[in-house]
This record gives C-alpha cells, structure tokens and sequence, in this order.
C-alpha cells in the first residue's frame, strides 16, 4: 500500500505532522496559520451554499481564520499554492455584479 495523500497547510503546503486531527488553536510550524479552518476542511466547497457541504455545520463567515467547528476534518489533498484564498470569490462576486449591470 502507497503513501496515503499528505494533509498540507493551505497557505504554505506544510504537512500536518501528527496522527489525527489538529486542536482548534493549532498553528502550522512553518507560517504560523490556524490549521482549524474551513480552507483545511473536508466539507469546504467554494461551489455550494456557504462554502461548506456539511449541512449541520453552523455559518463561518471567515474560512481563513480559526473556528469551533465539530465537524472539522483535515483534508487529505496535492497541495496548491493560493495568493490569496478568498481573491477567487471577490472577482467572482465583482464579474456577476458587472454581467448583471451590462458592463
């Protein structure tokens, strides 16, 4: 059996270290983000309703930032670095606004 799929930061691509799950105040080694995030998050999907699939999960609006979530789980992915994780929804947002307005 392979290599099971690394758990990176999504900010820098660190792997998370540790057998099981990160603490709700646990930062990356490297750069010093929260790993219990949305962005770290299974459930996290920028294409559903508030960004997340879990239905009972209640609203985080920050994705970047430490939450209290209980169904956090870390997800197993290939990393890729994001400039910035939040620009892709503003221009997003910004090129429906200006569809909408004909521009």
């Amino acid at each position: 059996m392979g290599n099971p799929m690394p758990r990176p930061c999504y900010q820098c691509g660190a792997d998370y270290p540790l057998k099981g799950g990160p603490g709700r105040l646990e930062t990356c080694d490297r750069c010093g983000t929260d790993w219990h995030v949305c962005l770290n998050c299974i459930h996290y999907d920028p294409k559903v309703a508030e960004q997340c699939r879990e239905r009972r999960a209640e609203l985080v609006t920050q994705k970047h930032l430490a939450n209290f979530c209980e169904y956090f789980e870390l997800k197993r992915r290939e990393w890729k670095p994001v400039a910035d994780p939040l620009a892709h929804r503003e221009v997003s947002a910004r090129d429906t606004f200006k569809k909408l307005l004909g521009d």
